[in-house]
């Protein structure tokens, strides 16, 4: 039978496909939404299997078996014909790939994420004691568990279904998540310095954002509705969940569907996350008292940079354009650029054909053991180069790059090449950071330190604001997060800032410090957070940072600075933090960590929990926390270090990735503190790497 509606669907002649576990509700909630739509209900059960088989379902489940039926089940629904209809799937259909595959061609598949606990009151209610697949002894839980990659696999638009919501408000989720899915126009981006009250012609989507890095008039791209909320019945939903389960959910919500699929971003999810960290993601432990401490750094470099740059490669890759090639610059202030060599080294040969990275790091201004893990990298197409200057150069040269038209257009006629960028001035390096933030607190709720809807506090070592910034993201989002504390070393720049309103780089020399990753003066992402506290003003953003690179300084009223707070510590408060906490609890901070835990103290109530993100492996700074515990008389030697630190510690373990890249030793190069050097690194890189595709 073919069925067509004699209405227009909000999809066209295409169906609008409801898919789930038994007992998610398909049925009810399909003719909720057909009668809003106007267009006809058919559910797979009631007018194809039982017409097919003239028979019950459960009578057929119960004649011929399980797998006999699976099969069965998927040959009538392979003569399935419909247009236009809202289409509610049997629990099993999914189960059979080329039944999907036939009616997937038909429509969008949304799928409804309900709550195990809701789906199994439910079948008890319907006297449901066994579905399809499942075997004598095991639990229908199970069961329900093992479905859950079918669903993921088919589904187009998923529908998170907080515990005990109505079968009116599954519908209502259910029409606005269509209504995005044919809306992409709802979800582009803008420039930070974008005037509100201009339009634009051209549209700036995920994809296009990915691939450019920076905005053609210098600014950082934001959403310019921005972030999505999720309700209190959503977050309690991701609570029990893994990360890499949140981080799917979650990311699907902020990227939109016909930019990069649900399934495509599963994909790269559970590839960035499933196999390249050493434990549990993203730990939240407790430290002291009402402090927690987020372990960040069991990722393969080490440090928090990893969240963002195992996926985010995957997303460039994706959104690539045919028939260019590109260089991806960084500027790194120690832990950017080894994860930015480590990400984009695991795509495949064919994308690595096309994207080239070079790494720019301030000779004298990274640990050892940060620069060993960058300069191991020999990849033909990847390298990292030291300069003999500080971070905010590197930074400040790789944005003039960007903006000078004639460099873009010499390498794109020359090399086929286009510039782009894997900084945190790059969206999709900033969004996966939210990720873990929100994890933190569903970590909390998850293990019964808080309800949910009770506040947390969340301090974090600010280096160039885009972890501080993903954390104000996270806020957005709905995650009961009081208060962002930014938490600074002696280079004070932005807690002066937060503090005053007075941003002034006028005799702020850079000074080098045991936290060198946050040792920046310019951090970019302050863009972000500006355009964020301001409502979206694009021409104040504008006219503060051309004011900043033309006179150093730019002022704005303290008040809004206020969702913020920021502090900083000395270099003696710093050790006598990773001192004192080793010595009470036998825990090793990493100078940085020991930076939010100073601050912290000095500007947290303690009326709330408080989460100190923990950025970086104290591996990476051996000198430092030898120096902070009084171990003396250690070999200079890396390795010895490591293994030294690791003795006294009883958490957290030595990492391995750490001593594998410490037995390598590589030379690497080194350029002077000219804007004209780094311009020739740039054509060296792209020179080696057009000339070897020639070849």
């Amino acid at each position: 039978k073919f069925w067509i509606s004699t209405r227009t669907s909000p999809l066209g002649d295409k169906n609008l496909l409801l898919m789930g576990p038994p007992g998610a509700g398909k049925t009810t909630v399909g003719r909720v939404v057909a009668h809003r739509l106007g267009l006809p209900a058919v559910d797979v059960d009631d007018h194809v299997l039982e017409p097919t088989w003239k028979m019950p379902v459960a009578e057929k489940l119960a004649l011929v078996g399980g797998p006999r039926f699976l099969e069965e089940e998927g040959q009538a629904l392979c003569s399935f014909s419909a247009s236009g209809c809202v289409v509610s799937l049997t629990g099993s259909n999914p189960l059979h790939t080329a039944a999907m595959q036939h009616v997937k061609e038909t429509g969008v598949v949304v799928y409804l994420d309900v709550d195990s606990q809701d789906i199994l009151a439910r079948l008890q209610r319907m006297k449901v004691n066994r579905i399809v697949g499942q075997e004598a002894g095991v639990p229908m839980r199970d069961i329900l568990g093992y479905r859950r990659q079918f669903y993921e696999k088919w589904l187009d638009v998923r529908v998170l279904c907080g515990r005990g919501e109505t079968t009116e408000e599954v519908a209502e989720k259910v029409l606005k998540a269509l209504d995005r899915y044919q809306n992409q126009e709802t979800e582009t981006y803008v420039s930070t310095r974008r005037d509100p009250t201009e339009s634009s012609e051209k549209k700036a989507y995920f994809s296009d954002v990915v691939v450019e890095g920076l905005a053609p008039d210098g600014g950082l791209y934001v959403p310019q509705r921005g972030f999505p909320v999720l309700d209190a019945r959503e977050w309690q939903r991701l609570t029990p969940m893994s990360y890499l389960e949140r981080a799917s959910v979650l990311l699907e919500r902020c990227v939109h569907p016909l930019d990069v699929s649900a399934v495509d971003l599963r994909t790269m999810v559970v590839r960035a996350y499933g196999r390249n960290f050493s434990q549990q993601m993203a730990p939240v432990r407790h430290l002291l008292h009402n402090q927690y401490v987020q372990e960040l750094f069991h990722g393969p470099t080490a440090s928090f940079k990893d969240f963002a740059l195992q996926l985010m490669p995957q997303l460039f890759a994706h959104c690539l354009p045919p028939m260019c090639n590109y260089l991806i610059l960084v500027a790194t202030s120690g832990d950017t650029g080894s994860a930015v060599l480590s990400g984009f080294g695991k795509l495949g040969e064919a994308d690595r054909r096309r994207v080239g990275v070079l790494v720019l790091f301030p000779e004298g201004g990274v640990s050892r053991v940060q620069k060993l893990q960058m300069t191991r990298h020999r990849d033909g197409n990847a390298r990292a180069v030291g300069v003999l200057a500080d971070f905010d150069f590197c930074q400040r040269s790789i944005k003039r790059m960007f903006g000078e038209c004639g460099l873009a257009g010499h390498l794109a006629a020359e090399y086929a090449t286009v510039l782009s960028t894997a900084n945190s001035i790059n969206w999709a390096r900033l969004l996966p950071q939210v990720v873990y933030h929100c994890s933190a607190y569903l970590d909390l709720c998850r293990d019964g330190a808080i309800s949910f809807g009770e506040p947390v506090d969340v301090c974090i070592p600010t280096g160039n604001f885009g972890n501080a910034m993903s954390a104000v993201y996270a806020k957005s989002m709905g995650v009961p997060i009081r208060n962002v504390i930014c938490a600074s070393n002696h280079n004070c720049v932005v807690a002066d800032f937060i503090n005053t309103g007075e941003y002034d780089l006028r005799r702020r020399p850079l000074l080098a410090s045991r936290s060198p990753a946050i040792d920046i003066l310019k951090p970019s992402n302050l863009e972000r957070f500006v355009h964020h506290a301001s409502g979206g003003d694009g021409r104040l953003v504008e006219q503060l940072f051309t004011r900043l690179d033309a006179h150093r300084h730019f002022s704005v009223p303290p008040g809004l600075l206020q969702q913020v707070l920021a502090g900083w510590c000395s270099e003696e408060d710093c050790l006598a933090a990773v001192r004192q906490v080793h010595a009470r609890t036998g825990y090793v901070m990493d100078p940085h960590t020991a930076v939010a835990k100073v601050v912290a103290d000095r500007l947290q109530d303690g009326s709330c929990p408080v989460v100190l993100c923990s950025t970086a492996h104290y591996g990476k700074f051996g000198p430092a926390v030898l120096e902070a515990l009084g171990i003396r008389g250690v070999p200079d030697d890396p390795v010895q270090q490591l293994r030294t630190l690791a003795s006294v510690a009883s958490g957290p373990d030595t990492h391995t990735g750490l001593m594998a890249c410490l037995d390598r030793r590589t030379g690497h190069a080194v350029c002077g503190p000219e804007y004209a050097a780094l311009v020739e690194e740039v054509e060296l890189m792209i020179q080696d790497s057009f000339m070897r595709q020639r070849e």
